[in-house]
């Protein structure tokens, strides 16, 4: 009979990892940028070793700049390892840009350029987190993205369930996660085992420190529920603008501007003090897409997207964004609302490419504190997706390995 062995101490004792918003900004001619697996359907930027990884952004100048890109190996907390390219990377860890287009037949003219990791001059050779940068003609960085690369040497079994705190059981879900290890060896799993939990692929709410709270066998149990539990938040709003002179599902208008289209959205009111509404997303993720040309990349055109919230509720001392994995989830001044006294709603303006776009409101006070689900609400009921990556380092190893991840989703919440 298989016993369970507590470790009580072990669920005081957390080590919290910082994954703060960055604060680099990134340049105003450079949109659309899209890092994720080759592989259909899936967006966040995290693949097994050997897999591929796509980059595509776009650069308004449209005057085919010569960029180069820079791979970096980090530690856990996503600083730079002291580890050298040559131990990380087979070929060169930093190269020219080679594939590149011109946008054809529309009115925002801009030069789109590809890159695929791995390639024929770069080759990764171990696990871990990644920092990819993108560099000028003059060294200068122009924009930043983090992807993670895994061994599958353990398996991770991950499920959601509604929180059990009576304060919370309607607005928050928690994570559940075991982790498998037959055939590998871990010495110290208390000490060299590190899971991150992530909903929604989104660094900026991370769960991390987590220690086993149970030894079961070759498996390490995570039976954790205040400490792993994430607001449910709902399912994030949408528009699709892949027909640029038409409005559609969420789009009142579409004008013709000075130089671009103008796509006006519905007002959004506040959803916090409504019940529950399912309807599909992409949990935050974006989709360019256009049914005005055969590519995507180089058809699509671009439009100024006038978003505007309607509320009741003072928001005073806070300031409120529009985010979404469209914009890394950051929260800046491109993305910031502003209070129109003559309309009585918050406005903002975001020049987007054409395509299927999820987004939310955020608010943020002085403090620098962010609140997901002030505006749109929360609901265990809520479709998220979760991930679960397990970092390993060996007691005396001088990097972090990433061997195993596991993925969960709401939809089948359990009680």
């Amino acid at each position: 009979m298989k016993k369970y062995f507590s470790l009580f101490y072990s669920i005081l004792f957390f080590i919290p990892l910082s994954y703060t918003q960055s604060d680099f900004i990134e340049p105003d001619y450079i949109k659309t940028i899209i890092f994720k697996p080759t592989a259909t359907n899936n967006y966040a930027p995290i693949i097994k070793l050997g897999e591929k990884l796509i980059l595509s952004f776009d650069d308004l100048n449209a005057d085919e700049h010569d960029y180069t890109y820079k791979i970096e190996h980090c530690t856990i907390d996503w600083k730079v390892s002291n580890i050298s390219e040559f131990e990380f990377t087979q070929g060169y860890a930093e190269d020219r840009i080679r594939d590149y287009e011109n946008s054809f037949n529309t009115l925002q003219p801009y030069t789109n350029y590809r890159l695929t990791i791995p390639n024929s001059t770069t080759k990764i050779l171990i696990s871990g987190n990644y920092i990819l940068s993108v560099l000028n003609e003059d060294e200068e960085v122009v924009f930043k993205r983090r992807f993670v690369v895994y061994q599958p040497k353990v398996t991770v079994g991950v499920a959601v369930y509604k929180s059990r705190e009576i304060s919370t059981i309607n607005t928050k879900q928690s994570v559940e996660f075991i982790i498998n290890y037959p055939t590998y060896r871990i010495n110290n799993p208390g000490k060299e085992i590190y899971p991150v939990v992530l909903q929604n692929n989104n660094w900026h709410t991370a769960i991390t420190g987590l220690k086993p709270q149970f030894y079961r066998g070759s498996q390490l149990l995570y039976k954790y529920n205040k400490e792993t539990s994430f607001w449910g938040g709902n399912e994030f709003l949408f528009f699709d603008s892949k027909v640029i002179r038409s409005s559609t599902l969420n789009i009142a208008n579409v004008e013709l501007g000075e130089d671009l289209y103008n796509t006006y959205l519905y007002t959004n009111e506040e959803r916090a003090p409504l019940p529950y509404t399912l309807f599909p997303d992409v949990n935050g993720n974006f989709i360019i897409r256009t049914l005005n040309g055969s590519n995507s990349y180089t058809d699509a055109d671009y439009s100024w997207v006038f978003f505007s919230l309607k509320s009741s509720k003072n928001f005073e001392g806070k300031d409120i964004y529009i985010s979404g994995n469209f914009n890394n989830w950051q929260l800046n001044n491109t993305n910031k609302l502003h209070y129109n006294t003559e309309s009585g709603l918050y406005e903002a303006t975001l020049l987007l490419k054409q395509g299927f776009y999820n987004y939310q409101y955020v608010t943020k006070n002085k403090n620098g504190e962010i609140n997901y689900h002030e505006i749109d609400g929360s609901h265990y009921q809520t479709e998220n997706d979760y991930t679960v990556l397990v970092y390993y380092k060996k007691f005396g190893s001088r990097y972090t390995q990433v061997i195993g991840v596991g993925f969960g989703n709401s939809e089948k919440i359990n009680n």
